[in-house]
């Protein structure tokens, strides 16, 4: 039987950014798909602004970036006439503080290129063809049955210090751990989709004509271009009670020809298709005993407001830097329950925001194309009220970042970008004032004395450009320390305490929850 630290089963995006996070942490994992060919749809095609900023710390922002594209401008057409155009979302300039202010376009097949191809340069790799059959749960570990033609002798019984479902809505793990999955499918409410090439119309607007059914029901025909790509991804409701049609290049020419008008676009390719079933739902935990739940598995969402692919992508990043922690034995097991604590709460947020969206498109609503709520780009989602976040400061200030945000990019006097200081594996103490570097400095020096100086990186000195852009008062004397996933876990006011009480102050969150020592580039 082969054993490793964490079994991952299912290499959707959720799975892909866990596993690089633990293979650039050195942790032995094994990353299993039932599949035996990659995802080639473009289903989740929007990366939010919280989303391209773990991209950058997994070292794929820059693909991500070449690949990819802003999203168009809207036009809404009866026949071939114009009868509006807009944006979902206005454009935002990049700022200190938030890089990446706009939400990015890529279909998810690319994204799952993109991933896999970071994972390979770390030494990983995708076991296509490898399904879970079964799977047992002892004190010290997880033995599970995987099956396929991907696997050597078609089964094989695999050992696991912990396992990962992040095997989509239809979950084996969920479903063989006895979690319930909470909600709803809307069997009314279906719409195909298809990655297509076209002729005869431009690539610098996304698409839309109102169609009819043949009792008179209005619906929105979209033709999308996909960034990057030569393809368009068409969204095409399904009428209640209507069956679906069977999508070929004969019947995609008729259903546009109705809409745009004959000739009007010439279909000439047909890359993916797909039905899309209103499904809301979330489970009832994310985790059993040594399981855990992540992305699609975990919850499933409409497509409206782009949150699941994100949502999944952050799951992975919480969840991944706490494991390998426990598997290298740098913290405690109970590091693992903050996960749940910390997720379940947003993903019932997300949730929320995205069914509130899917059902104003329902309703044919004035503003349902609107994607400009700030929620959407999740850069303000946190973990305020989680177990990891202690904010002890007495008065941070009405600006004050708290512990538990997302700690925010920033220009430091010396031209240095934080961003560059937190990429990485390790934890960072940002330093403001001289208290506070006195303290910061006693921390470094005690994590040097344990042979392990990359595990905590301290920033001194960085003046008052770091200040504005985390809210700190000119005079304040205060420590940060910012968690491998780029939250604030502690915030504290050292003219309050001495150096060295506010050093141990710092030492003992780090010995709850330390990720390991060395980041791997």
């Amino acid at each position: 039987m082969r054993n490793t630290g964490v079994l991952i089963v299912g290499a959707g995006p959720a799975g892909l950014v866990l596993a690089c996070e633990l293979a650039r942490r050195g942790v032995a994992y094994r990353l299993v798909e039932r599949d035996e060919r990659h995802f080639a749809g473009s289903r989740g095609k929007g990366l939010q602004p919280r989303t391209q900023e773990v991209f950058e710390d997994l070292g794929v922002l820059d693909r991500v970036r070449a690949l990819g594209g802003p999203y168009p401008p809207m036009r809404a057409y009866r026949g071939n006439e114009v009868v509006w155009e807009g944006r979902i979302d206005e454009p935002r300039e990049p700022s200190a503080e938030v890089p990446y202010p706009n939400a990015w376009m890529l279909p998810q097949w690319r994204t799952g290129e993109i991933l896999r191809e970071r994972l390979s340069q770390l030494g990983g790799e995708v076991e296509l063809g490898t399904g879970l059959l079964a799977l047992e749960q002892h004190a010290d570990g997880v033995k599970a049955l995987l099956a396929g033609p991907g696997v050597e002798g078609g089964r094989e019984w695999a050992g696991a210090d912990y396992l990962v479902g992040t095997d989509g809505g239809r979950s084996t793990v969920r479903r063989l751990v006895g979690i319930g999955f909470a909600g709803e499918t809307r069997e009314q409410e279906r719409m195909l989709l298809a990655d297509i090439r076209a002729e005869g119309i431009d690539r610098d607007h996304w698409h839309i004509w109102q169609t009819e059914d043949a009792e008179g029901n209005a619906f929105p025909l979209a033709l999308c271009p996909l960034a990057g790509t030569d393809t368009f991804q068409l969204v095409l409701p399904v009428a209640a009670g209507a069956e679906v049609p069977e999508l070929d290049l004969p019947r995609l020419q008729q259903v546009l020809d109705a809409a745009a008008g004959p000739g009007r676009v010439a279909v000439t390719g047909l890359a993916w298709t797909s039905v899309f079933r209103a499904n809301i739902r979330m489970a009832e935990r994310f985790r059993e005993g040594r399981v855990f739940l992540a992305g699609d598995a975990a919850h499933v969402h409409s497509p409206a407001g782009g949150q699941g692919l994100n949502t999944s992508v952050q799951d992975a990043y919480n969840l991944g830097w706490k494991l390998a922690a426990v598997v290298q034995g740098a913290a405690p097991a109970a590091l693992l329950d903050s996960y749940q604590q910390e997720r379940l709460p947003v993903a019932a947020d997300v949730l929320g925001i995205s069914t509130r969206l899917h059902d104003k498109g329902v309703a044919g609503a004035a503003d349902a194309h609107r994607r400009d709520d700030p929620q959407l780009h999740q850069l303000n989602l946190g973990y305020r009220e989680g177990p990891l976040s202690f904010e002890e400061r007495a008065d941070p200030g009405p600006d004050a970042v708290l512990a538990g945000d997302r700690a925010p990019d920033a220009s430091l006097d010396d031209g240095t970008r934080l961003f560059d200081l937190l990429r990485g594996t390790h934890l960072t103490l940002l330093a403001l004032g001289a208290g506070a570097e006195r303290a910061a400095v006693a921390v470094a020096e005690g994590s040097a004395a344990e042979g392990s100086p990359e595990r905590v990186r301290v920033v001194v000195g960085a003046g008052a450009a770091l200040r504005r852009s985390y809210g700190v008062p000119a005079d304040a004397d205060v420590l940060l320390l910012v968690r491998p996933d780029g939250y604030l876990g502690l915030a504290l006011d050292v003219s309050a305490e001495s150096a060295e009480a506010a050093a141990e102050r710092v030492r003992g969150w780090l010995r709850a929850v330390s990720g390991p020592a060395q980041p791997k580039s």
